[in-house]
């Protein structure tokens, strides 16, 4: 009994804390409404402040409340917000709650009510909402002006990449209302009549002074405006890191990123808290800060680096050991001493850490940029290090940097000094190579050399010394000073053997000598030309050596094209080597380059061995050969062009491709086929493939018809450029013939005609000479010594014609009567004829006188006989049919004016001329009285004129009332009396 009383009495003491807290639960009054509500507005954050208390709670009593809050805007009905605030309420304490709108609080008035409810584990379930407080009106608008136009927000800060809501209120209620940022129009949504709202996403950042964003009214002209500043990001700090030089200050740096200050707003801030001590500092500088070390040995540290700015904060931790992050101070008074050609000694002084701390150095050696020599030194104050396997007369630099030898962190930064090494005599022989030509029949050696490397020259040539040996007559030497930096010289030597020494020489003393002997006999170095192929990399050239004792090889060379002068270049190789690479940067594309291989003997003589030709790089001919066309026919031609050089192309020519344009539809010869041109057309093509043939002919051709050739080369890369055709014709078949009978004719003619104008005179006076003058005639005076010494030539205008008896000579002619031109019976002429002068008295009988001519080349008949004749004349004959007998005036111009007539009556081939012929009188007198009965006529008679006419000539009739005579024109055989 006892042990039950016991456990019942535990139970009911266990009972009574839960019976009394349930007491107190029940009794609480609920529910419990937020009372006291009060709104206020911030414009410059654009956010509301509520604040508020609940008085319905007992005394020292905590309950755990949610509170339902709204928000609307323009009118209740339309909320825009709804959020649960969850706090811990006590009796009479006020709660504050805010809320950031994104539309200006100005563009609007906004309403806010809240409800709560209990949220506690003390009360049971379910909760429920107490009743809604009043609402409670936030308006910005009431402390507008009186302007027509309002935008907002007013210099709002943002971050770049924030979305950023613009609106304007306008007083004026007009819809011609035009927003724009930075110039560029903005569109939006229209709120109500008076308020429209620009939504602005992932803005940018522009310029620290801020964006522009101004609205204007199209026609009113109210214009309103605000700046929108747009701050960088602020960035977390990177790199952040601590570290000390003298174990007294600590110096903390980092990378502070972008710069978010603004004209409105500062740069962001930084703060360094160490955590271990509690202690912080504001750092005056963006990227570092120093912190001094405590006396109290501490050693480890935790700093945070909090950034800072008007919108947010960022922050970063690190955590080390101070010892460990020693950074030592840059070495100092680094100077070289002792310096030799090669070796030098090398010391520098450090800072101390702490109590005398051991530093590690590290002395490095540089050439050209390079480090070549590396070494540790252990030291606490003073350094010093020998620097050995120097160049000489070579710059070094050498630089130091020492880090802490406990706990290695960082080296310090570097200290350098640089010097140079003293000269020493050249170490290497000078490379010499010559080439040989001859002038003025006497051999001429060009001798070269190339400078010696700085590695080799051991400090400045000042000149070169050339030791010319004669190997014939060994007690000849020419010593030759040769002043730096010339790297040639001109030896003109004779037929005999020479070996020539070449020495550098610089402060210190000469270099090794570089020999090569000129052999006397240069012998028959006449070799086949091969090909070498380029590549990228240079001329890989090879060669098959010929005697077993050479000393080494030389490739000579010339970097520049064949029509530049040469710049001569070589290599020498060794005894071993058949082949090797030639490399230059002179080297180009499509540029014919020539090597030549020589084989050094024991003798140091050189023997050519093989030639060698190739291009880096073929390419395409540049230009197109002159082709002369010959042996021209009707089914064939020529085409040659030997002047062709396939040296200077920038290509191996593998042959030529000759191009032939037919006339329309006529096929290609034979040995032709048919190709395009790049320009569509179409033609014959033959290839030549042997590059030296430079002739062809064209064969199988038509004839006179018109043909187009074209010649060009090609190589491996492609045929030379597309230039104009030449046309040709080729002839007919027979105009060769033609030409061979015609051309001899013309010279054969050309031969004669300048022989007739060289002997022109001698023609003249074989062919027609001259008619005798009777002044000068010597039959005159042979007649005036002997017969009739009162004999003269008369006058013209003396002369008086009694009659004229003309006899022609050939067949069939017709003879006209000069006084009626009445035609006479033809007759036959058979007997030569003579001329006699018939009187006009009526009882005159007997032969009239005989008129002998002196140059019988006129008159045939008398020519033949050589005398005169006689014919009987009738004296009866009526004067009215003899004619009569005009003056020698008007018988002359009777004669001129009818000669061309004349010849026209006369029959082709029967025109002859004979002398018509005036006898001069015995005696003087008057012409009309004339003797009765003349004197018989001499054999011959002179005469005083002589004029030649056609037969048949006939003369204008006289006038009636003449009293000259009148002349008859007889036949042969016949006269009128």
């Amino acid at each position: 009994m006892a042990l039950f009383a016991v456990f019942q009495t535990t139970f009911l003491l266990a009972l009574l804390p839960l019976r009394t807290y349930k007491s107190e639960v029940l009794s609480e009054p609920l529910p419990l409404t937020p009372e006291s509500l009060k709104v206020s507005v911030n414009s410059t954050r654009q956010r509301l402040h509520l604040q508020w208390t609940v008085h319905s709670l007992a005394y020292h009593q905590e309950l755990k409340m949610v509170f339902q809050i709204q928000i609307s805007r323009f009118k209740t009905s339309n909320v825009i917000w709804v959020e649960n605030y969850r706090t811990t309420v006590k009796r009479n304490r006020v709660l504050h709650w805010s809320w950031e709108s994104k539309l200006p609080l100005e563009c609007a008035a906004h309403f806010i009510r809240m409800r709560s409810m209990v949220d506690d584990a003390r009360i049971p379930k379910p909760g429920f909402w107490s009743n809604w407080s009043s609402w409670e009106e936030a308006d910005a608008q009431n402390s507008l002006g009186h302007d027509p136009l309002f935008v907002f927000p007013k210099d709002k800060l943002v971050e770049e990449g924030s979305n950023v809501t613009i609106c304007y209120v306008s007083r004026i209620h007009q819809d011609n209302i035009s927003c724009y940022l930075e110039g560029v129009q903005i569109y939006g949504e229209r709120l109500d009549r008076s308020v429209s709202a620009f939504e602005l996403k992932n803005v940018s950042f522009i310029r620290k002074k801020g964006t522009n964003v101004f609205c204007k009214v199209d026609q009113g002209g109210a214009l309103g405006g605000i700046v929108l500043f747009v701050s960088k990001v602020l960035e977390e700090p990177k790199d952040f890191s601590c570290e000390t030089q003298d174990l007294k200050t600590l110096t903390c740096t980092w990378d502070p990123g972008s710069d978010t200050g603004l004209s409105k707003q500062p740069s962001q801030s930084y703060t360094l808290f160490e955590s271990f001590s509690g202690k912080k500092t504001l750092c005056k500088h963006r990227n570092w800060c120093n912190w001094q070390v405590a006396q109290d040995s501490q050693e480890t540290y935790n700093f945070t680096l909090v950034a800072e700015n008007y919108l947010r904060k960022r922050s970063v931790s690190i955590l080390f050991n101070l010892t460990q992050r020693v950074h030592p101070m840059t070495p100092y008074n680094l100077f070289p001493k002792n310096v030799r050609a090669t070796n030098a000694t090398m010391t520098w002084k450090v800072h101390s850490i702490g109590n005398n701390s051991t530093l590690l150095c590290r002395l490095e050696l540089l050439a050209e940029g390079k480090v070549i020599q590396q070494h540790n030194v252990s030291i606490k104050v003073n350094g010093e290090y020998l620097l050995s396997e120097l160049e000489p007369d070579t710059e070094y630099v050498a630089r130091v940097r020492c880090a802490y030898t406990n706990h290695f962190w960082k080296w310090s930064e570097l200290i350098s000094q640089k010097f140079n090494t003293a000269e020493a005599a050249p170490s290497e022989a000078p490379d010499v190579w010559r080439n040989m030509k001859m002038v003025s029949g006497h051999p001429t050696v060009s001798l070269f050399w190339k400078p010696l490397s700085k590695v080799h020259a051991n400090g400045k040539i000042l000149f070169y010394n050339v030791i010319v040996e004669n190997l014939d007559k060994p007690s000849r030497l020419e010593v030759l000073s040769i002043p730096a930096p010339a790297r040639s010289t001109e030896l003109t030597l004779d037929q005999c053997s020479y070996q020539i020494h070449v020495t550098a020489h610089n402060n210190v003393g000469p270099s090794p000598a570089s020999v090569i002997v000129i052999s006397g006999d240069p012998g028959n170095e006449e070799v086949e030309s091969g090909r070498v192929n380029g590549t990228e990399d240079g001329f890989s050239v090879s060669w098959k050596p010929q005697s077993g004792d050479a000393t080494g090889y030389v490739v000579e060379w010339c970097d520049g094209p064949q029509d530049l002068p040469c710049v001569l270049q070589w290599k020498n190789l060794g005894p071993n080597t058949t082949s090797t690479v030639i490399s230059s940067g002179a080297f180009r594309p499509g540029v014919r380059y020539n090597f030549r291989i020589y084989e050094i003997s024991a003798k140091r003589m050189a023997h050519l061995l093989e030639k060698k030709a190739g291009y880096l790089e073929e390419l395409a001919p540049s230009d197109n050969p002159q082709v002369v066309m010959s042996n021209l026919t009707s089914h064939s031609f020529t085409l040659s062009w030997k002047d062709y050089s396939t040296e200077s192309q920038p290509g191996f020519i593998q042959g030529y491709h000759v191009y032939l344009k037919p006339k329309a539809g006529e096929q290609c010869p034979p040995a032709f086929e048919k190709t395009v041109l790049p320009e569509d057309s179409v033609c014959c093509k033959h290839t030549i493939d042997n590059p030296e043939q430079k002739t062809f002919v064209v064969e199988n051709l038509q004839p006179e018809s018109i043909y187009e050739f074209f010649v060009t080369p090609y190589t491996s890369v492609g045929e030379g450029p597309l230039d104009a055709f030449t046309k040709i014709t080729t002839p007919d078949e027979y105009s060769h013939i033609l030409i061979r009978i015609i051309l001899p004719m013309i010279f054969c003619v050309l031969i004669v005609m300048i022989i007739c104008y060289l002997k022109r005179q001698w023609l003249k006076e074989k062919c027609y000479p001259d008619i005798p003058d009777p002044y000068k005639s010597s039959v005159l005076s042979l007649i005036k010594s002997k017969e009739n010494p009162h004999l003269t030539i008369m006058n013209v205008n003396d002369c008086v014609p009694d009659a004229i008896e003309v006899i022609n000579k050939p067949e069939g002619s017709k003879i006209q009567f000069l006084g009626t031109r009445k035609s006479l019976t033809e007759t036959e002429f058979t007997k030569p004829a003579c001329i006699y002068l018939l009187p006009t008295e009526k009882n005159y009988s007997g032969p009239g006188p005989c008129i002998c001519f002196e140059n019988f080349t006129y008159n045939q008949a008398a020519s033949d006989f050589a005398s005169c004749g006689h014919f009987p004349v009738t004296p009866q004959a009526p004067p009215h049919q003899l004619g009569p007998l005009t003056s020698p005036e008007n018988l002359l111009k009777a004669l001129e004016q009818n000669y061309m007539n004349s010849l026209g009556e006369i029959p082709a081939g029967e025109a002859n001329l004979n002398y018509v012929s005036q006898l001069a009188s015995p005696t003087s007198g008057d012409k009309d009285s004339l003797p009765t009965n003349p004197p018989e006529p001499a054999l011959c008679s002179e005469y005083k004129m002589q004029m030649a006419i056609p037969l048949g000539l006939a003369s204008a009739p006289p006038s009636e009332n003449s009293s000259l005579s009148s002349a008859t024109l007889l036949g042969q055989g016949e006269h009128y009396r």
